[in-house]
């Protein structure tokens, strides 16, 4: 077990389990927004049921919750006590409607690298006026440059942004 502890009320708790040989450990660090779209993204991609307690609320994490919901993660209510993940193994369904990053900045930066990992699917990301005036190339181009193929505003600078996976 690895502990970071800054403040006990501000921890954030992860816990990962999965039958058979594999990932099985804690992990307690200090809450935080980034950490907590992390846990939220990582217990979404994994096999089984992840549990976050301390996650740092506010609209952002909200956000990237929504965004994995809609890709096939069940994901209780967030709460700062425990969350609950059941995980896709990384296999996300296509989604019926555009997801939505809101504001999140991080949310939309994080997700496209894993929609773009996803070959053969088509996702559509938008996000509120301020978010889809906030520049992207820094993370379409390198995807492109993988073999992504990604459409948007101003040549996909820009969202909203469509992402095909290869």
């Amino acid at each position: 077990m690895i502990e970071a502890i800054a403040a006990p009320e501000s921890v954030l708790r992860i816990s990962a389990h999965k039958t058979g040989s594999g990932l099985k450990g804690r992990i307690q660090i200090p809450g935080d927004k980034s950490i907590s779209h992390r846990s939220l993204i990582l217990g979404s991609l994994a096999e089984g049921i992840t549990t976050v307690s301390g996650l740092l609320l506010g609209e952002d994490p909200h956000s990237t919750a929504a965004c994995f919901r809609a890709l096939g993660a069940e994901i209780s209510e967030l709460n700062a006590e425990k969350v609950m993940i059941k995980g896709i193994g990384g296999h996300l369904r296509e989604p019926l409607d555009i997801l939505d990053a809101g504001n999140s900045g991080t949310t939309m930066r994080l997700i496209l690298g894993i929609l773009a990992s996803q070959p053969g699917k088509f996702f559509t990301i938008t996000g509120d006026r301020s978010l889809r005036s906030r520049p992207m190339l820094r993370v379409t181009q390198p995807l492109r440059s993988m073999g992504a193929q990604i459409w948007g505003r101003e040549g996909g600078g820009k969202a909203p942004l469509a992402v095909m996976g290869s």
